[in-house]
């Protein structure tokens, strides 16, 4: 049997549910930026905050009960209608999520719901688990029930809503840094169902720390807090949380407290969107201030733009010329993105060039290509998964460059494809990328770590 038609058979599983499916020809290519959806950010706003700061000592989280109420006034103050639960066991936290997503139901499809989750978190046989109060760690990983299951419990329990928008937050932390700096072991990669947003405090396969004191937030949840607050009305959700992750990892890098310095965290999102929505609600009474002609025009230029080294160059003209423009924030985060692209397209092993950063015909198409010229590590998952369905050429070129931009599952990917070409030396080269990367195989593939 050909390896390649039984590794497309895969994918074209993997492809089944995706609009990407049924990209077809049509007359006009396009730059794929995501629209603005103003329906969505119209929509009814639900959050469900989860904390557990009490476990068995020495593994008591202080700082959670701070963290669920800063960020509580934080969501409500975009919109979000919320409701919390604190310091309860496993079975009543999956009660109060099952009741969320009832509750879900019964909104508009187009409605925003957030899960946020701070406490312990751990990983058993692949699989991410929330742990319940009073639970002790150890214990927790043999009993399944004193724990919620990340994808079972959180993800699954909640409707299913590609026009959408869901978010998971994860701030899953421990406050001893002998511990963080001793343990190899965090969450694990997950991908992202359509319409959702997931984000991790710190990068899978390690744990973040937090402050030993009830009076300060965790570092990730303060900077989601802060940034919540003043970031501007037309900064999109995926935008906002990659500016948490630059400024977790900047704010712990140069921390006066060398030990943090060196357990640094850098927080991971995967996300499978199809549209922008904005952190706050749109106001019909305060339209947006008008941009300048050449400011609007440089922007554009850079949305445009489908290859990595370009928006660089445009981002550092437009922060040059408008270091107070309207539309920095935004720019910051398309530069950070497309730096991080362009350089590991410079690497010798991946193989994909401007070429294939070209606009699309179909819209759906074209966003992808777009998000996966701004560093999407998803987005060059699902374009190498949609290569291998039409027979294209670029498969191994868009799954390095995903691998490259930290995505442990294409990494895992590209190792059983390998693997079926017979070609070992590259299939153990991605299979251990793609555990360094925090990515644990499932042992029904026969790829359970010992």
């Amino acid at each position: 049997m050909n390896p390649i038609n039984t590794l497309r058979r895969r994918v074209l599983t993997a492809l089944a549910t995706s609009p990407l499916a049924l990209a077809l020809p049509a007359a006009d290519a396009a730059v794929g930026s995501l629209e603005i959806d103003t329906r969505i950010e119209r929509a009814p706003r639900f959050a469900l905050l989860l904390g557990n700061s009490r476990y068995p000592s020495p593994y008591d989280l202080p700082p959670v009960p701070k963290n669920v109420t800063d960020l509580r006034e934080a969501l409500e103050q975009r919109g979000f209608s919320t409701t919390t639960v604190i310091d309860q066991r496993a079975d009543v936290v999956r009660s109060a999520i099952t009741q969320f997503g009832t509750m879900l139901r019964s909104q508009p499809r187009d409605c925003i719901a957030l899960v946020y989750f701070t406490g312990h978190g751990l990983q058993e046989r692949s699989e991410n688990l929330l742990v319940g109060a009073d639970a002790d760690l150890e214990v927790a990983r043999k009993e399944p029930e004193l724990s919620i299951r990340l994808s079972k419990h959180v993800i699954e329990q909640l409707p299913a809503r590609p026009e959408g928008l869901s978010i998971a937050i994860i701030d899953a932390c421990r406050t001893s840094l002998k511990l963080v700096r001793e343990t190899t072991e965090g969450l694990n990669q997950v991908e992202a169902p359509e319409g959702w947003l997931i984000s991790y405090s710190t990068g899978a396969g390690r744990p973040a720390i937090a402050p030993a004191v009830p009076d300060k937030r965790t570092f990730y949840t303060d900077s989601l807090v802060r940034l919540l607050a003043s970031v501007d009305n037309a900064t999109s959700f995926s935008e906002l949380f990659q500016l948490v992750k630059l400024d977790v990892n900047q704010t712990m890098l140069n921390h006066p407290i060398k030990a943090i310095q060196v357990v640094a965290q850098d927080p991971f999102t995967t996300e499978n969107l199809r549209s922008r929505v904005r952190v706050s609600p749109p106001r019909e009474a305060l339209p947006p201030p008008a941009t300048a002609e050449e400011e609007e025009a440089l922007w554009q230029r850079i949305e445009d733009s489908l290859w990595a080294a370009d928006v660089v160059r445009l981002c550092d003209d437009y922060l040059k010329r408008f270091q107070n423009g309207a539309l920095v924030s935004r720019v910051r985060v398309a530069r950070v993105g497309a730096e991080r692209a362009a350089a590991v397209l410079r690497r010798n092993d991946v193989r994909l060039y401007r070429s294939a950063f070209q606009p699309a015909a179909d819209s759906q198409l074209a966003a992808e290509v777009y998000k996966a010229a701004r560093g999407d590590k998803d987005a060059a998952m699902r374009l190498g998964r949609l290569e291998l369905r039409k027979d294209g050429g670029r498969y191994e070129g868009w799954m390095q460059y995903a691998a490259g931009l930290g995505n442990g599952i294409a990494s895992y990917e590209l190792s059983r494809y390998y693997a079926e070409l017979d070609q070992s030396l590259l299939a153990a080269r991605y299979e251990a990328r793609a555990l360094e990367l925090g990515y644990t195989p499932p042992a029904r593939l026969g790829n359970e770590r010992k």
